[in-house]
């Protein structure tokens, strides 16, 4: 049985539904941190002056911006999928049997972890810097 290629020449998986729209979705995340990373660094340090960006300016600018809070939580959330999904198939290439398994939902436990912990700083941090 002969693997199918894509337009790209790399092989696509072979399985269920599930594979298959994990590959897609990895493409997908690639191509839209592609664009939010190039966005962000554009932002940060070409249009402002990373010279007065502290504490102070990103809870001014930044994070009293409901926009700006979507667009750090959308990269965050994009990087975590990404991250995630591809030491899913290391894991996956490098290991076997029950090692696999448990290694596997180990990861998905610690990547479910910090997508709660990531989307609960960027929720619940206040806009506004205390007093020193």
């Amino acid at each position: 049985m002969t693997a199918q290629v894509g337009r790209t020449g790399r092989v696509r998986p072979r399985g269920n539904r599930r594979e298959l729209a994990i590959w897609f979705l990895m493409r997908l995340s690639g191509l839209g941190l592609f664009v939010l990373v190039l966005t962000h660094y554009l932002i940060l340090h070409v249009f402002h002056d990373p010279a007065e960006q502290d504490a102070a300016w990103i809870a001014t600018f930044r994070w009293s911006s409901t926009f700006w809070r979507v667009f750090d939580w959308s990269m965050l959330m994009l990087v975590m999928f990404h991250a995630f999904m591809g030491m899913r198939i290391v894991v996956g290439d490098m290991t076997f049997g029950r090692v696999r398994t448990g290694l596997t939902w180990a990861l998905y436990a610690l990547a479910i972890f910090l997508i709660v912990i990531g989307t609960i700083v960027v929720v619940t941090l206040p806009n506004v810097v205390p007093a020193a």
